[in-house]
């Protein structure tokens, strides 16, 4: 808001006048009220800072001259002949529409000037000359040109701008569109008959074409009848014709939608509409017997909760609720937060509200609420007033002397914010540099302007709304003396000047946010917290001089930066709106906040009973409540201004339980229930739910009978004969479900015939000759009355003509002396003393079933692999099958390992295969074993006979990881290992694979070096040549034929010069045969430190190692002479390899590692192996895989009918240097 205080000079010729305007302002400005600024002579006032407040004025005498610039009016240049620059005096408007019934269409462009300006065009951005054209009509010294309307003015269509050229500069016109209009046409198609139930809505749909607005739509018949229309019925703003509820009357063939343009004087129709209504007559039963009476309210138009709705100021606002239900719903409208403005308007029956011409003031929240006595429906509208670009500065033409300063200003308001484009004799500013010309924000300043200055400069503001185009011609030259005063009056020249806070220099004109005006006002742009201070206005002139004061406080705007929003809650919750402001930090003292609820201010008590509580900005609401639901607003206030902001908290709950249940339309074992539904709390009822209670069978235990959509409000309820019912009613919604209403009277049915006969029957056999059936009995409500029966009927399948029947009041009957398997086709038929139930349908069952009496023939073997077999045989015949095919059952065992020729039958194995099979496969064989299975069928009874079995052997394959891999001795050079042969070799072993490598010290591996060791009986070896104090990675597979098994693996570190040894001692050979052992042992000896470097001792060892190389050949000896030996000698004769220990210096690992290390990998940790006992059984039985306690020593499993393992001995060979 712009306002100044100021008086007129002219009337005053000396300073005695001077003083009298002074005194005269000094008066009006004590009287001068200005929101956001009070500024009084001498006194000290406040001005608020903001976007809004842009322009604030504090003026002062004003005079007839200035020494800084001098701006003579345009008018001026009547007085003498001199150039002038073109200015535009006239053109067409924004939007030029061709209408078909104008016979011409000019396009205006006239300029003046000084040369007379010429004439250009350009069309959607390109170059136009209207001249080349010979349909068009150019006038004379004129830039106006007319089409024509003799033919395709399509190709005419588009957007045109003139410019006016002289050689001074050039002017230019508005953007000029010119719209060729289509003629508007409803599509050619064709409707279906629209078919609706009786009291159900439907809508009508019109989809006009677009055209030339106004639009009005019209509906009605082909005779051009209208449509009647009121509270049910009304036309949409989109065109669409509304029903609130169908009626009979509504049925008709010819409803036709017109569509009138005005101003091309156009009118269209679309194909007709047919409508066929179905009545609901009371006599009707069943489907058509539901008819509803009362409906609630649901919305037709617009649809959701909430929608937005944006508009330009000045528009007229138009906001729609068409709803349906029973009875026709009436429409309420509210402003959220406020009253509905005064030139609120409402038309077609409540269901529009207009407001028109809108401004700021009408934005916010709309609220429509449609509601009958059933129930309401609401929807929210957030209207959003938006503005076109309107002028707050617009660029004025000046004349000013060279060598000063020009200021050109321009800037506009509007929302959303204007866009400013400049030009330059319409050259784009930034296509036209100047060295002396800048841009400040919305001011351009020509600094020493020079002639050649002179120029039209255009402003644009433009945002999605309008645009705004102003020409100012800016003419810089020095005119001769010109006396503009009245003959005869003289004017005392006098200068105005201000100052700041007694500053003796005066504001200067130059500082880009300050202008002294004409009339002497002193304008700030922008205000900042800097301009806070006392200022002083002088005039001055020959006779002397005078002042005025002002104070000026600038302070922040109060301004809610965090706005509370609407919420939905849930009762019993607690809600939060947050509200935030900011303000003058001046007053603090006297800023607070406060909540409102539906404009009264909430009392906060702040004590343990209080629910209100606000904490760093936030309302919390504990407990919410029904009572807490409304709007509420959050008040920033300062003592000087405030700021508010509003949100709405609804409050959700489950409906509330529905009222007044009735019972109507008594037809014996129907009955109608209505009922009035609860409050939503809004969130509509989704669905209702009818529950019963009879008092014969279950009194007290409430069960679910109907659920109906939640738009309906009674039901027509089918029950059972003989029963005394009540009922109550429930809502639900998206929070959950409402309490039960309070239940009707009781209404007790007549008996009746049974309406259904049992189900699930099920036909068992659980002997050959004797055939179950079972069934689930209805339950005691099903019964309808008394006396209740069930008539048995069966009868064999494509034998019996005739039924057998038998009348039970149990649930089961039991057939005997059946044939075994037999088709038979059963019906059960419930039956009471009123009569017989509905015709059963008829089941089909079988017989008991008995065992299987064939085998499966031509059984055979096919080898996959050395694990995996492929067993086919040919299928039993279903004769043969004597009930149901349950699939076929292999069976097999292991006979013995083809390293031993001595059988031995093994555990059992089964694998099943359901269903209809003629093969199946067995995985996880022991390769190099001879297996014998059979094949059998089976069904629900049993298993049949199996076939002959079959035998087959599995081929080799690679041997298992070795149990036991151990260094034995390490000296400097050389390391001595042994091991165990695998306890499954899965074939014949051909010898050793053992490789080894060096790891560096930083951790990475060597290249390996292997060792090929072809004798099977070796299980020790010595290598030589390694490097001292080295560590070393071994590794170790056994092999046959097919390949090498897995790896085992071992880390040792070479000793020095003064290491202890360990020797390998030799496994004890006893003198009787030995059979293969589960777990062969190899025991390690440590000595004392010092021991191993006697002559004496390795002396001594070496006789050691010869005695019990004897003993292992006597052993061996022995074992091929099939000698037997007890568990316990075999314990005796086999110590632990690990109970031996081993020197302290070897700091050796065992490691069953499956996967070879790579060159480079990372070793693997090093801990001592701990000395143990030695005694641990072998296993001669088992299936289970060999393990090792911590200490490494072996764990025996003795367990029955387990097969035995292959033999395999550890010899004393001669070690061969590596």
């Amino acid at each position: 808001m712009e306002k100044a205080v100021s008086c007129d000079t002219s009337r005053y010729h000396n300073l005695g006048a001077a003083e009298k305007c002074t005194e005269e302002t000094e008066e009006r400005s004590k009287k001068l009220f200005v929101p956001d600024v009070e500024i009084y002579c001498g006194t000290m006032r406040s001005l608020r800072r903001g976007a809004v407040a842009l322009l604030r004025f504090i003026t002062c005498v004003c005079a007839l001259h200035r020494t800084s610039a001098l701006n003579i009016p345009l008018e001026v240049l009547s007085y003498v002949n001199i150039e002038q620059l073109p200015t535009i005096t006239d053109q067409s408007p924004s939007s030029l529409i061709a209408f078909p019934f104008d016979e011409s269409f000019p396009v205006t462009c006239e300029a003046k000037g000084n040369p007379e300006p010429e004439f250009r065009w350009s069309k959607n951005g390109q170059e136009f000359d209207p001249s080349l054209d010979p349909r068009l009509i150019k006038e004379e010294n004129s830039g106006t040109f007319v089409i024509p309307n003799n033919g395709n003015l399509t190709e005419y269509q588009g957007t045109y701008r003139c410019y006016a050229s002289n050689k001074l500069g050039t002017a230019i016109s508005r953007e000029i569109e010119f719209i060729v209009p289509n003629v508007p046409k409803f599509p050619k198609e064709k409707h279906d008959p629209v078919v609706v139930e009786e009291g159900q809505p439907f809508t009508l749909q019109c989809n006009p074409p677009k055209g030339i607005p106004p639009l009005q739509i019209y509906w009605m018949t082909i005779s051009l009848q209208h449509i009647e229309q009121d509270e049910r019925v009304s036309t949409g703003l989109n065109g669409d014709l509304y029903f609130s509820h169908a009626i009979e009357k509504d049925s008709r063939r010819d409803y036709c939608c017109f569509a009138a343009f005005p101003k091309i004087r156009t009118i269209v129709q679309k194909t007709a509409m047919s409508v066929i209504v179905n009545t609901k007559k009371s006599d009707m039963t069943d489907g058509a017997a539901n008819a509803i009476l009362q409906r609630r309210p649901s919305l037709l138009t617009p649809s959701g909760d909430q929608s937005q709705q944006q508009l330009v100021k000045g528009e007229d606002l138009k906001l729609e609720c068409i709803a349906e239900g029973i009875p026709t719903p009436q429409v309420e409208w509210l402003k959220i937060g406020h009253r509905l403005p005064p030139k609120a308007m409402k038309e077609n029956h409540g269901k529009l509200l207009i407001v028109p011409k809108v401004n700021q003031d009408d934005s916010g929240k709309y609220m429509c609420k449609a509601k009958n006595g059933i129930g309401e429906a609401v929807h929210y509208f957030i209207v959003r007033v938006e503005e076109p670009p309107e002028w707050v500065f617009e660029p004025e033409s000046q004349l000013s002397m060279v060598g000063s300063d020009v200021l050109i200003r321009c800037s506009a308001t509007g929302t959303p914010k204007p866009a400013i484009t400049w030009r330059v004799n319409g050259v784009l500013l930034q296509d036209s540099p100047a060295e002396n010309r800048k841009f400040f924000d919305d001011t351009i300043v020509l600094y020493n302007a020079k002639a050649s200055d002179s120029a039209v400069y255009q402003c644009e503001a433009s945002n999605r709304h309008g645009t705004l185009l102003s020409n100012a011609n800016i003419m810089v030259m020095n005119l001769p003396p010109m006396i503009l005063t009245k003959e005869g009056e003289e004017y005392p020249p006098s200068t105005i000047s201000w100052s700041k806070d007694e500053s003796p220099d005066s504001i200067q004109v130059q500082e880009l946010r300050s202008t002294v005006h004409d009339n002497g006002t002193l304008e700030i742009y922008s205000v900042e917290k800097g301009d806070t201070g006392q200022y002083t206005c002088w005039a001055k002139n020959i006779e002397g001089s005078s002042a005025i004061e002002a104070q000026l406080y600038v302070k922040d705007p109060t301004h809610i930066v965090v706005a509370p929003e609407d919420q939905q809650i849930l009762i019993g919750n607690t809600a939060q709106l947050s509200c935030q402001a900011e303000y003058d930090k001046s007053f603090s003292d006297d800023f607070e906040l406060l909540w409102e609820k539906d404009d009264v201010e909430i009392a906060l008590n702040y004590t343990e009973d209080s629910r209100y509580l606000i904490e760093d900005g936030i309302l919390h609401i504990v407990n919410v409540s029904h009572e807490d639901q409304g709007v509420y607003t959050c008040v920033a206030r300062s003592s000087v201004d405030q700021d508010t902001a509003s949100a709405l908290l609804l409050v959700l709950d489950v409906p509330d339980a529905p009222e007044n249940l009735v019972l109507t339309e008594h037809k014996g074992r129907s009955v109608k229930i209505k009922w009035i539904p609860g409050d939503d709390h809004n969130s509509s009822t989704t669905e209702f739910i009818i529950e019963y209670e009879e008092s014969q069978w279950e009194p007290g235990n409430w069960k679910e009978l109907l659920r109906v959509p939640g738009n309906h409000n009674s039901a027509i309820l089918k029950l059972q004969g003989h029963v005394d019912y009540c009922f109550r009613v429930s809502g639900v919604n998206t929070v959950g479900r409402g309490a039960p209403s309070e239940p009707t009277e009781r209404y007790k049915t007549p008996p009746a015939a049974p309406d259904k006969n049992p189900e699930n029957i099920r036909i068992e056999g659980q002997l050959p000759h004797e055939m179950d059936i079972n069934w689930e009995p209805l339950v005691p409500i099903e019964h309808n009355g008394p006396g209740l029966e069930y008539k048995v009927s069966y009868r064999q399948q494509d034998v019996d003509l005739v039924w057998t029947e038998h009348m039970v009041k149990r649930h089961s009957f039991v057939v005997k002396n059946t044939p075994t398997f037999a088709p038979y086709e059963i019906k059960i038929q419930a039956k009471n003393h009123q009569g017989w139930g509905p015709e059963p349908n008829i089941v089909l069952g079988y017989s008991g079933e008995d065992f299987p009496s064939a085998a499966p023939d031509d059984v055979a073997v096919e080898v996959l692999n050395s694990t995996v077999v492929k067993v086919s045989w040919i299928r039993v015949h279903r004769d043969k099958l004597h009930g149901h095919l349950g699939g076929y059952r292999i069976n097999w065992w292991r006979l013995r390992s083809l390293v031993d020729s001595k059988k031995n039958h093994g555990e059992k194995f089964a694998v099943t295969f359901p269903g209809d099979h003629n093969y199946g496969t067995i995985p996880g064989l022991t390769p190099f074993s001879e297996y014998s299975l059979i094949v059998m069928t089976f069904n629900g009874r049993g298993n049949g006979p199996g076939s002959h079995p079959v035998n087959f052997k599995t081929p080799e394959g690679v041997p298992e990881k070795n149990p036991v891999f151990r260094v034995t001795d390490v000296q400097k050079h050389t390391v001595a290992l042994a091991w165990a042969p695998p306890f499954e070799p899965n074939g014949i072993l051909t010898g050793y694979l053992l490789e080894y490598q060096l790891i560096n010290d930083t951790e990475e591996m060597e290249p390996l070096q292997t060792v090929d060791i072809s004798n099977p009986l070796t299980t020790k070896w010595i290598l030589r040549d390694l490097e001292p104090l080295s560590k070393y990675r071994f590794y170790l597979r056994s092999c046959t034929t097919v390949g090498c098994g897995p790896v085992v693996s071992e880390e040792c570190s070479t000793a020095s010069e003064s290491s202890k040894s360990a020797s390998l001692t030799p496994a004890s050979v006893p003198k009787s045969r030995v059979t293969k052992p589960t777990r062969s042992t190899i025991g390690l000896t440590s000595s004392h430190e010092g021991i191993s470097t006697q002559g004496w001792f390795i002396g001594l060892m070496s006789a050691v190692a010869l005695l019990i190389l004897s003993i292992l050949i006597a052993c061996f000896v022995n074992r091929n002479k099939g000698g037997k030996y007890s568990v316990k000698e075999k314990e005796d004769l086999h110590p632990d390899v690990e109970s031996q220990g081993m020197n302290d210096d070897t700091f050796c690992e065992y490691s069953d590692n499956d996967e070879k290390p790579l060159k480079g990998s990372q070793q693997s940790l090093s801990r001592e192996i701990k000395v143990g006992d030695s005694g641990d059984s072998l296993v001669d039985y088992g299936e289970e895989d060999a393990q090792f306690n911590e200490d490494g020593s072996f764990i025996g499993v003795y367990a029955g009918q387990k097969e035995k393992r292959a033999p395999v001995d550890i010899k004393d060979t001669a070690q061969i240097p590596a």
